[in-house]
């Protein structure tokens, strides 16, 4: 049976998963992703179109944000559907006429994607014919250093990002993978972590090997402190 064109469903990458493999030609020359990125975390993040305002604000952010990341090891790559030339004038533009929440003169470093016939934004999942069948929505990839995807969001075209969240998801993901925990809501480094359920409060006690103080209040639910500057010192780059 033949499935017509618009009963198509957009295939999503999954968490977990190995992140799509593309090459590609940027404003900082052509890059092979995820091989150029192994042994770093990554966002590949894609935004509608260049010359539009709310893309402008989230890229100035971005650029203005992206000594933050690195010292996270986590780079920045970005994509939309236009093509090269109208990239670069767009950066120029912002770098030498908009100012947004204090930032001007920013700019831009970081690769940004030409896809003009949308390969990778389909490989990704970030076109939503729902939203827009010509424009990617707002999605963000975090790729873990291994080429795995490790969380995705998606915002519409009309929501900017929230940056500090997207800065709170690196941090919180490394920090789980390093100390072999999990991290609740609204957790910020310094706030107490969750230590995986061990089916008893006693199973979990052993499993720290009483390295550790521990709070359960019941078999699935205990914490435990993790000083601020043992996270940062472990994650961030001097």
């Amino acid at each position: 049976m033949e499935v017509s064109q618009e009963t198509q469903v957009t295939s999503i990458p999954r968490i977990g998963e190995k992140a799509p493999n593309f090459k590609a030609a940027t404003t900082q020359g052509e890059i092979k992703f995820p091989e150029d990125y192994s042994g770093s975390w990554v966002i590949l993040f894609s935004h509608p179109a260049d010359f539009t305002p709310v893309c402008t604000s989230e890229f100035m952010t971005f650029a203005s944000m992206e000594e933050q990341f690195a010292k996270a090891n986590c780079k920045l790559v970005g994509l939309s559907v236009d093509g090269l030339y109208s990239h670069i004038a767009w950066l120029r533009t912002i770098k030498e006429k908009i100012e947004y929440k204090g930032m001007k003169n920013v700019e831009v470093k970081f690769p940004l994607i030409e896809d003009i016939t949308m390969e990778v934004a389909k490989k990704y999942g970030m076109i939503q014919p729902g939203e827009s069948s010509t424009k990617a929505v707002r999605a963000v990839f975090f790729i873990d250093p291994k080429g795995i995807i490790r969380t995705i969001i998606y915002y519409p075209l009309s929501l900017g990002r929230n940056f500090d969240e997207l800065y709170r998801v690196v941090i919180a993901l490394q920090t789980a993978d390093a100390f072999s925990v999990a991290t609740p809501a609204d957790w910020r480094p310094g706030d107490d972590v969750i230590v995986p359920p061990a089916g008893s409060c006693g199973v979990a006690q052993s499993r720290m090997e009483g390295k550790e103080e521990m709070k359960c209040y019941d078999w699935f639910f205990c914490t435990k402190k993790l000083d601020k500057d043992k996270v940062l010192s472990t994650i961030l780059k001097k």
